[in-house]
């Protein structure tokens, strides 16, 4: 799915996002809008607090909510999500997205005391993903012009899923994200 506004990609968390957010006690949307909300109050720019708010979009492409990775299954929902967004916004927004996913097995390569923050199913889901970067991959991983921004959001990721914690509202970053967007 392709989305071709950035009213479109707004409508769809609007409407798919409602279903739970893994294991945690927290909706999909939930848990983007408590993203982009810690990436603003940590002075992060507005693409990063965009790619907070649309990081996990590539999980609403299956028809129903399904808990792929306690089936076993690595849903890829990062590239799913950049493939969604790719006309709508530059590299400053998808590279994060693109990256946040080997964010976390770089993390728990080059930070031991990263893995003790993961929730369970975060846990399954790096095993799925490939487990903790090798020292090579890590090195590799570290030189990529975008490594820094999709660290910042993975640490958001791991942060925004808090229940009932009160966040600005969807509304507030439609503004923002049409002023990244490379098209309406």
């Amino acid at each position: 799915m392709l989305l071709q506004s950035v009213d479109e990609a707004f409508d769809l968390m609007k409407t798919r996002a409602v279903g739970r957010y893994g294991l945690s006690e927290v909706t999909q949307l939930d848990h983007a809008l408590q993203s982009a909300a810690l990436a603003v109050d940590r002075g992060l720019d507005d693409a990063l607090a965009i790619a907070a708010l649309f990081h996990d979009i590539g999980h609403l492409l299956p028809a129903e909510d399904t808990a792929l990775a306690k089936q076993g299954v690595d849903d890829r929902h990062e590239e799913a999500g950049v493939a969604m967004l790719s006309r709508l916004f530059g590299p400053d927004v998808l590279e994060p997205i693109r990256l946040h996913v080997p964010a976390k097995r770089w993390l728990c390569a080059i930070e031991p005391e990263y893995f003790g923050r993961l929730a369970p199913d975060s846990v399954r889901s790096l095993e799925l993903q490939g487990g903790p970067m090798s020292p090579e991959e890590a090195a590799a991983f570290g030189d990529e012009p975008y490594a820094e921004d999709a660290a910042a959001l993975r640490r958001i990721d791991d942060d925004a899923k808090v229940k009932g914690l009160d966040v600005p509202g969807l509304e507030t970053y439609l503004p923002m994200a049409k002023r990244l967007a490379i098209v309406g």
